[in-house]
């Protein structure tokens, strides 16, 4: 019996239940997006207008990415109903990039995965994020991103000052890492834009020429003969140096700046030379006391953390929200849980989770939880887990999970049709029944899993010529035995794994 017959039979265009991950779910996105929440909701997703910090825990297919998608959603709409108190997005996703280039910078011998992450530290984390926020808001700035796709982010350059378009300059020099154009010519294209000029600065630069010229032009005044013979005397060789002496003296601080910030930034690619350039449009005093990530400590950091923020709230966005999810999945870490532990264990800092202004989403896999016993007073001290609205285990009830399947339904239904789950059953099969039966199911990805394995052993089950449009009690029990007991055996091997 063809599936799509049943599904039509029961006022539904497509199957609720073919998708398992959030990412790729077209009913998700575009039916269940705004109306489908898990109980949590409120208490992980808190207020808009004053971002705080949560941390959930949760078993693979219980929605944590789903959660995520979400919240980019609500506060999008958040953004539009509130254009001068928005909310600026950083995924912090992708680990990968961050993880090779930190990978890079260490010896071959300590390359092993374990010790690789055992180095990570909490400046390398806010460094990533700076990053990430950096080059997103240069994107905004450069090429306005108006796709649904991405999170818009649309900025008005007059509300920045001179010392914030500097701020925002110096940001970009060892932050941006966009792949869309050459570095230098994206940063000119910012300066630019910010209408930041800098030709005055190069006083020392035409200085360089304009010393030779000068000291040419005395020298042979008086005459060929007696220019050619001033050339034996020191005294013009002199004058030419010392016009070259501070090009050369600022070339090299800024070369000893740019080679500080390239090796203590260690999660994203650095062109030295590119960035000594780029430093030598700033004056001595716009760069005297200015914070770069030149050290291996968090202060810089947290003083270039503030910075964006400032930049961000002259430009409407008073709060940022930094949403953390599929740890598990880089290839560095590939699914083990003590990987996992040590890569997230220095961003469980309270000095960063509850930074004014920011708010923290981290959606993390419920093997990392089992750690948490083992610390001693120092961490717990350090993380202060008490303040930031921890969800030890994202549970979902049997009566979640049938609401949930019945938004499916709606979402998947003909124009105008409103059907129910309990019609796909027969008659012994009760609301009650379903409900206690995805209990078991525990999350939303089994349950799509088992919904689909049923429709297939359903159809696999009767004939086109003889159709039927209920399923049996016995073969949801059926399917349903089977499903749990795989289920329980894969459970058991990641475990073991």
């Amino acid at each position: 019996m063809n599936i799509q017959r049943f599904l039509s039979h029961h006022s539904l265009t497509t199957n609720p239940f073919v998708e398992e991950d959030a990412q790729t779910d077209r009913v998700f996105k575009e039916h269940c997006l705004r109306d489908t929440f898990h109980p949590a909701w409120e208490k992980i997703f808190g207020s808009p207008s004053d971002p705080s910090t949560s941390i959930v825990f949760g078993e693979k297919g219980s929605g944590k990415t789903a959660m995520r998608l979400q919240m980019v959603e609500h506060l999008l709409l958040h953004n539009l109903k509130h254009p001068r108190d928005r909310v600026f997005v950083i995924d912090y996703v992708d680990f990968n990039p961050f993880l090779d280039r930190f990978c890079e910078t260490l010896p071959s011998r300590r390359r092993k995965p374990d010790r690789v992450l055992g180095e990570w530290k909490l400046w390398d984390h806010v460094d990533a994020i700076l990053s990430l926020g950096t080059t997103r808001l240069v994107d905004g700035i450069l090429s306005p991103v108006t796709s649904r796709q991405e999170f818009p982010v649309e900025v008005d350059l007059k509300a920045l000052d001179r010392n914030q378009a500097r701020d925002l300059l110096l940001l970009a020099a060892c932050y941006d890492r966009s792949t869309a154009e050459t570095f230098k010519g994206r940063w000119h294209r910012l300066r630019r834009r910010l209408r930041f000029r800098t030709w005055w600065r190069r006083w020392d630069l035409a200085l360089c020429f304009m010393v030779p010229i000068v000291v040419l032009a005395i020298i042979f005044s008086q005459g060929w003969q007696s220019g050619l013979s001033a050339l034996n005397s020191p005294w013009p060789y002199i004058a030419i140096v010392a016009g070259l002496f501070p090009r050369a003296y600022r070339m090299g601080k800024s070369f000893l700046r740019a080679y500080g910030v390239a090796r203590h930034l260690r999660v994203i690619p650095s062109q030295k030379r590119a960035l000594a350039q780029l430093l030598l449009d700033f004056s001595p005093s716009e760069l005297e006391g200015q914070p770069l990530p030149n050290k291996d400590r968090t202060d810089d950091r947290f003083e270039l953390l503030r910075k964006l923020q400032g930049i961000l709230q002259s430009l409407g966005f008073t709060g940022i929200a930094v949403l953390v999810d599929r740890i598990d999945e880089p290839h560095l870490i590939n699914g083990r849980a003590d990987l996992m532990q040590a890569f997230l264990w220095p961003l469980l800092d309270n000095k960063l989770l509850k930074h004014p202004g920011i708010g923290f989403k981290l959606l993390l896999p419920i093997e990392v939880a089992e750690f948490l016993d083992r610390e001693d007073r120092d961490f717990f001290q350090r993380a202060r887990l008490d303040k930031q609205n921890m969800i030890p285990s994202l549970e979902w009830t049997g009566e979640a999970l049938y609401d949930v399947a019945s938004s499916r339904l709606r979402a998947c239904a003909e124009a105008g049709e409103t059907p129910l789950l309990a019609n796909w059953f027969e008659e012994g099969m009760t609301e009650e029944r379903l409900v206690k039966a995805f209990r078991d199911l525990r999350v939303p990805r089994h349950l799509f899993k088992f919904m689909y394995r049923l429709l297939i052993e359903h159809g696999n089950a009767h004939t086109d010529e003889s159709p039927a449009w209920k399923i049996s009690g016995e073969m949801f029990e059926s399917v349903l035995a089977v499903y749990l007991r795989d289920q329980d055996q894969v459970d058991r091997g990641l475990r073991a794994g």
